[in-house]
């Protein structure tokens, strides 16, 4: 099996802020990330793979998974050959895929999954008014209409959410999607990190951040703090006693 990419996946219904929170991470170094969307408006409609996908969509057809997983591997690829994406180096950030559990199985042998950050959304009503808000921001009419929006949840309730069950629970972590995209931020961030410095180097130092690492610091730090009190080779609470001088001859 070749070389797997080390991943975090965002996951999270319709509208939770996968995007937002993907471009964010890809803008750190260290972090790349990728959306399904992008992989399809990057097609060359005049390819073998791009025809293929313009036929199902022309016909208000579902693209197969395997054309899906096709497409977002050779967009790897060239990521790759193009070193915007530097698979040493980065942890690959991943939104919109897996869409199901059939492209969920196709990429065991691209991906490493080591984290799955699960953005949730306790009042369901709420998200879709936010995704009615941000439809009409966009000038999509069309997806504002409450039986599209309620559509895109069924779909993502029936296909996508069983995708959490694929993986092993101990690497899902959850994540309040219902705040501002800064607290949103900050709260994926403290899962996100961990696992990105367990990984790989700092991708600006080089060096390899470890709790020995952070202790070295702290303590280089209290060393240069000014020190009050008796000089460090006598004891605290002690005064120290002036050495006598030997009679000259």
């Amino acid at each position: 099996m070749h070389e797997r990419y080390q991943t975090v996946l965002l996951f999270g219904a319709p509208g939770a802020g996968k995007g937002t929170q993907g471009k964010i991470l890809g803008c750190i170094p260290g972090f790349f990330h990728l959306s399904c969307g992008e992989v399809f408006r990057s097609l060359d409609m005049g390819s073998d793979l791009g025809r293929k996908f313009y036929n199902y969509s022309s016909r208000g057809e579902l693209v197969p998974d395997d054309l899906t997983v096709r497409a977002w591997q050779e967009n790897m690829h060239a990521q790759t050959v193009l070193s915007r994406f530097k698979p040493l180096q980065d942890v690959l950030v991943l939104d919109g895929i897996p869409r199901n559990v059939s492209q969920a199985k196709l990429l065991q042998r691209h991906l490493n999954v080591l984290l799955i950050v699960h953005l949730v959304c306790p009042d369901k009503e709420k998200m879709l008014d936010r995704l009615r808000r941000r439809a009409l921001k966009e000038n999509r009419i069309d997806d504002a209409k409450e039986d599209v929006i309620r559509n895109r949840w069924r779909v993502y309730e029936d296909e996508t959410y069983p995708v959490l069950e694929f993986y092993p629970k101990a690497i899902v972590r959850e994540v309040n999607a219902m705040g501002s995209p800064a607290r949103v931020l900050q709260h994926v961030l403290e899962v996100v990190v961990p696992t990105q410095e367990g990984h790989f180097s700092n991708p600006v130092t080089g060096e390899r951040e470890t709790p020995e690492n952070g202790q070295a610091v702290r303590t280089a730090a209290r060393s240069r703090a000014p020190r009050s009190g008796p000089p460090p080779s006598e004891p605290a609470g002690r005064t120290a006693r002036p050495r006598a001088r030997k009679p000259r001859a």
